[in-house]
């Protein structure tokens, strides 16, 4: 479903963020809706939009036939589905694919918009590079209670929303900061949930981590019952010393659930009253089907298990941007302008062939908003455009 409000607006001489200022809305709710037909799903929401929509169009001298015409809705012709305006499903996963390809800012581009250096390569080095939104910092509270107080926490996103990022800051700050914790990492690189598509990681390579990051020196035990009371005994001495034990693992949506439900009886591992191990696991979105509270085999555990997830920057697109430029002495209003923030919003909507507006979702995370940037930026100094536009974007 689509919208003739598109077409109308450069009739009336005013593009999608004045209209946004007009009606109070953000940005990217405007641009949903004008190039996608994709209203708020709040019904109060919806109708006050439509009502300022309509306010808008007719202050800026639309006729009330163009003002219907602008809000009629009508059902995707084929012709209409192959055309540029539309979204072009048949080559959405071709499209997801080349977003998620890592891009390279060409020396051209660093020279044409006098840039020492790419703001999205190497970006990572300080605190103060990590980029703070809600989301983040109510993530960074979550890991650091969880690293504290021996909590359990699954920090959720899709590739390149952060959840790596994240957790290398966490590291860091507890550097940094010389907070006493411990933190054990098992090592993931071949970790499959089965054996025919790679080696899963069992409850006893757990154990091995612990042992060896709390003793680097012992040997292994054989033995299951041995080796789980040196794994008891290590992290009680580690508690007495004064030290929070943390478990992370790392692409947790491939660990087969029953290293997942083995991770109840470390974390039921005591001294009195005082849990000797928090948890973190962080993956991708498929991390959900493993974390099924109406799967009996692991509901136990998902009960206790506190979940954040990692959304897309949408609203935080364009503070992202500017902390990003920032970063390296640049002004994001140097390189491109507001029409082209918004175009970024709108060209990270997916809806699957065959979806409802209900299911369009988008894509704004942080690795595909670079790549999609440096492709632009690319693109505009090949030309010597003086800033990326919305149409740079739209074509990338």
């Amino acid at each position: 479903m689509r919208l003739n409000l598109k077409r109308l607006l450069p009739q009336l001489g005013i593009n999608q963020s004045s209209l946004a200022r007009s009606v109070g809305m953000s940005p990217a709710t405007v641009a949903q809706l004008a190039n996608h037909g994709i209203w708020p799903r709040n019904l109060t929401r919806r109708a006050e939009l439509r009502t300022a929509v309509v306010r808008a169009l007719t202050d800026a001298g639309a006729t009330p036939a163009q003002v219907d015409t602008a809000l009629e809705v009508w059902p995707l012709s084929r012709s209409n589905a192959a055309g540029a305006d539309a979204p072009e499903n048949l080559s959405e996963t071709e499209d997801d694919h080349m977003l998620l390809r890592s891009e390279t800012l060409s020396p051209e581009a660093r020279e044409h918009f006098c840039l020492p250096r790419s703001p999205f390569m190497d970006d990572i080095s300080a605190l103060d590079d990590v980029f703070t939104s809600a989301t983040t910092r109510r993530a960074r509270a979550a890991l650091m209670d969880c690293a504290l107080n021996q909590g359990f926490v699954a920090l959720v996103g899709e590739s390149g929303s952060g959840k790596t990022t994240l957790r290398e800051e966490l590291e860091e700050r507890i550097r940094i900061e010389q907070r006493p914790v411990t933190v054990i990492k098992p090592y993931v690189m071949e970790m499959e949930r089965t054996a025919l598509k790679g080696k899963p990681m069992w409850a006893g390579q757990i154990s091995e981590a612990i042992v060896h990051t709390l003793d680097p020196g012992a040997t292994i035990r054989s033995s299951t019952q041995a080796r789980n009371n040196r794994v008891h005994r290590l992290l009680a001495e580690s508690e007495r010393a004064g030290y929070c034990n943390l478990l992370i693992v790392e692409e947790a949506h491939r660990m087969p659930v029953s290293t997942l439900r083995a991770l109840k009886g470390f974390m039921e591992l005591k001294t009195g009253l005082r849990r000797l191990l928090g948890v973190v696991l962080i993956g991708q979105p498929e991390l959900d089907n493993t974390l099924n509270d109406k799967d009996p085999a692991v509901r136990e555990i998902v009960q206790r298990c506190e979940r954040r997830e990692m959304l897309p920057l949408d609203d935080d697109l364009q503070p992202y941007l500017a902390h990003k430029f920032a970063r390296v002495g640049g002004r994001l209003g140097d390189v491109m302008d507001e029409a082209a923030i918004d175009a970024i919003r709108v060209r990270l909507i997916r809806r699957p062939r065959g979806a409802s507006q209900a299911e369009a979702r988008s894509i704004c995370y942080p690795l595909v908003v670079n790549n999609l940037v440096v492709r632009a930026m690319n693109a505009a100094a090949s030309v010597a455009m003086p800033r990326v536009t919305a149409d740079v974007i739209a074509g990338c």
